[in-house]
């Protein structure tokens, strides 16, 4: 049997405010889209008797074989008996980097979950796709239907949204940023932004003026990453910079393709040992 092939997108925090705080976890209004950036999964049943996950790719080193996304995922749908007994041979490029703030390990189950239900291997409904990928991740569900979502301090998620299809220049420095201890660090939180703007959420007016709460964390513990943002802002052609997620990806955002590849020359003649790609919003 041969192989599907699964583009698995990175996604983007356009802006992310922390508005309180439960006893296990922060409360948060963010607006997320994605972008061409892309892991490739192969997968296929097989006749062995337990799934079979591997990775490689740039970016495959120190993923742990026995505690990841997938497996997560694999582990619940097994014990759930969602799964008609089948197993699967699952290989997975890793192109998107870890700990980045672009959600590619999350990304992967949430596509791996999204094969299953096209190919009617799983029969469940969105109230048992919403608890399955709550248990493997917080932010799993967004890659269900990835489109551009504005996920609600409510724990709501609002799709199709129409978002500028800017051109993206991602920079990350050789270190990643654990969401745990950056969350950790939290101590103020913001009124919501966004519940009353639902028709202006993603225009360029609006992005511009947004935040990622934190950024202002994330960027006193590595200064490296206030220098980077600083020298991607320098540019005239960039219409604003901002971290995703909790970090460490810095991204910029143009609108004309060529401004974002001369900001990617000049950002790696600046910085010529840190990863630098350019993207564009799906």
């Amino acid at each position: 049997m041969s192989y599907s092939v699964i583009k698995s997108f990175a996604k983007i925090n356009l802006a992310l405010n922390i508005i309180g705080k439960t006893s296990s976890l922060h409360k948060i209004e963010t607006l997320v889209t994605f972008i061409e950036l892309h892991d490739l999964i192969y997968i296929k049943k097989t006749s062995k008797k337990n799934h079979q996950v591997s990775f490689y790719g740039k970016f495959s080193k120190n993923i742990s074989h026995n505690n990841n996304t997938v497996i997560k995922l694999l582990n619940i749908l097994d014990q759930k008996n969602l799964l008609n007994n089948y197993k699967f041979q699952i290989r997975i490029q890793k192109n998107i980097p870890q700990k980045a703030g672009l959600g590619g390990g999350s990304m992967n189950a949430a596509n791996i979950l999204n094969f299953f239900l096209k190919k009617k291997i799983l029969k469940i409904n969105n109230k048992d796709i919403i608890n399955i990928t709550s248990l493997v991740g917080s932010d799993v569900f967004l890659g269900i239907n990835p489109k551009s979502i504005f996920f609600t301090s409510q724990n709501n998620i609002k799709r199709s949204f129409k978002c500028p299809q800017y051109h993206v220049l991602l920079v990350k420095p050789n270190f990643g940023c654990s969401t745990k201890t950056i969350y950790s660090s939290v101590k103020n939180f913001t009124k919501s932004k966004f519940n009353n703007r639902k028709k202006l959420l993603f225009s360029s007016k609006f992005l511009i003026d947004q935040s990622n709460a934190l950024e202002e964390i994330v960027l006193l513990k590595y200064p490296i990453l206030k220098k980077i943002k600083s020298f991607l802002e320098s540019s005239i052609t960039q219409i604003f910079v901002r971290m995703t997620g909790s970090g460490s990806v810095i991204v910029g955002y143009y609108k004309l393709k060529k401004d974002c590849e001369v900001a990617k020359v000049h950002f790696k003649r600046k910085f010529k040992n840190f990863w630098c790609i350019s993207s564009k919003i799906i």
